[in-house]
């Protein structure tokens, strides 16, 4: 595969082990604020982080999450 394919390669939402925050907000329909919130809880049991800065959602236990929940 060359670079380029790399770059226009595009993998589905549903189909992501981890989303960015901006992904999972678009999947939820849940704000990037309240997502930030929720993931910076030292209880998150969803978060993955990636080095100091970077945080990503594990899709998943994410799902799991928005099941078990009535309001956020």
């Amino acid at each position: 595969m060359s670079k380029e394919d790399y770059t226009t390669t595009s993998c589905p939402l549903w189909a992501k082990l981890n989303l960015t925050i901006k992904e999972a907000a678009e999947y939820s329909n849940i704000g990037e604020n309240r997502l930030r919130e929720l993931v910076d809880s030292p209880n998150c049991t969803f978060v993955l982080s990636v080095g100091n800065k970077k945080k990503l959602i594990k899709r998943r236990p994410f799902e799991q999450y928005i099941e078990s929940k009535d309001w956020i």
